[in-house]
């Protein structure tokens, strides 16, 4: 099986490489993804932790923090699989630590990679499967576990087409920490043991709740030139299809609030010169975040703000007034609302939140958040929550004591990882 697998995977890279390197997306993590690594690695048996991409590199900050205080002695390995994930996990890597891309799953290369890192454990970060990396850890008797697992639908449904190729592969795995009973159900139906699999609940919930450090608001305001009286509705993490619909609802809304501010986050930061021609399209002016300085100049007209710095965003969700999580009115899965609603800001998204299922649901079901299907509900909700500060207040409040229940998973965690590597 093995054998076909590394067929079919080198087929898919001499095939692709070539569209890799004509879309310009050639960096150094590429001679990583490829197993060549520094010569004078010193790690000494290090927790090597996995985390694809930015959701899965910010929610493993508060499991990073309690690994340093169970194994301050450990250094640690944090790989992702792309640039942006690797951006984010920099900000959680020490001196002697390795930052660096997950090799492409080919055994040669998985065997070399493994050799020279030469982990005490491997932490997968909610849930990926790469068979010839968890079969080489394996057969080095290197502890596998999975934290914050989920089984998506749409995973879960290939997953089971090929149950008897994926089942060996699975049960390779030493622990999954999950975070729901319904992950749970799904595992057991692979053919998982119930024995190895543990609800833990969502690390997400877990996000620091402190006021972020040295952070001042206004300074944000003051920065996109808002008055006292000004309105500031944040877009974060949009996505193609959803900045018309944004734009949409914004228009209808400068009819009752004249002093509103709109910006957008546009998820992938490659898209902010394509949003920025959208917002000149529909006879706004696009004002980059990059490119503010001073004060507001008088030749700007009917501004739209494009937040087109990476690792910000948090920053002016907790500016904002109201918060809209992206990539929920397009069927791409949704984002986080635990950001903003940590903010303590009222939470609207659209209807496609499949991603975060089930923090979705729980949301709207404690009426902590509110859901919308097109432009004329996003108007019309935004409106009535910007209109009643009884309403904003309520949703705030419910969230955040949702927030503070369902804490607790990263410590969950920790204790199942004790388990697997005996100090």
């Amino acid at each position: 099986m093995f054998l076909l697998y590394d067929l079919i995977i080198l087929i898919f890279v001499l095939i692709y490489l070539p569209v890799y390197l004509l879309k310009g997306k050639f960096h150094y993590g590429f001679f990583r993804r490829f197993g060549f690594l520094p010569d004078n690695l010193n790690l000494d048996k290090p927790i090597w932790i996995h985390a694809v991409s930015v959701g899965e590199a910010v929610s493993i900050k508060g499991l990073v923090g309690e690994l340093r205080k169970a194994y301050p002695h450990k250094k640690l390995v944090i790989s992702t699989v792309t640039a942006t994930g690797n951006k984010i996990a920099r900000g959680l890597i020490n001196d002697g630590d390795l930052l660096t891309y997950l090799p492409l799953d080919l055994s040669f290369i998985v065997k070399k990679v493994i050799k020279k890192i030469n982990p005490c454990l491997f932490i997968i970060a909610e849930t990926e499967i790469w068979p010839n990396l968890i079969n080489c850890l394996y057969k080095q008797k290197i502890p596998i576990i999975t934290v914050n697992g989920r089984i998506s639908d749409n995973s879960y449904s290939g997953y089971r087409a090929i149950r008897l190729l994926i089942r060996p592969i699975l049960r390779k795995v030493g622990k999954f920490c999950v975070q729901t009973e319904t992950d749970a159900l799904r595992l057991a139906d692979l053919g998982v043991d119930k024995g190895n699999v543990q609800v833990t609940g969502n690390v997400k919930f877990d996000i620091n709740l402190e006021a972020i450090a040295g952070f001042d608001p206004f300074f944000i305001r003051n920065k996109l030139w808002l008055d006292l009286d000004d309105k500031l509705w944040v877009c974060g993490s949009t996505h193609p299809g959803e900045e018309e619909i944004i734009i949409e609802a914004y228009k209808e809304l400068l009819f009752t609030f004249p002093k509103l501010k709109l910006l957008l986050v546009p998820r992938h930061p490659e898209r902010c010169g394509d949003v920025g021609r959208l917002i000149s399209q529909q006879d706004f002016m696009p004002v980059f975040i990059s490119s503010i300085s001073g004060a507001s100049p008088v030749h700007i007209n009917n501004p739209v703000f494009i937040l087109d710095v990476m690792g910000e965003l948090l920053n002016y969700y907790a500016a904002a007034d109201i918060v809209f999580v992206g990539g929920s009115l397009v069927k791409t899965g949704g984002h986080n609302i635990l950001e903003p609603a940590s903010q303590k800001k009222p939470v609207i998204f659209g209807p496609h939140m499949f991603n975060f299922r089930d923090i979705s649901k729980l949301f709207l079901k404690n009426k902590a958040a509110v859901m919308v299907c097109d432009s004329r509900e996003l108007a019309s909700k935004t409106k009535e929550i910007l209109s009643s500060d009884l309403s904003a207040e309520q949703l705030v409040e419910h969230a955040y004591e949702l927030i503070i229940s369902n804490r607790g998973a990263t410590k969950k965690n920790i204790e199942a990882i004790k388990q697997l590597l005996i100090d």
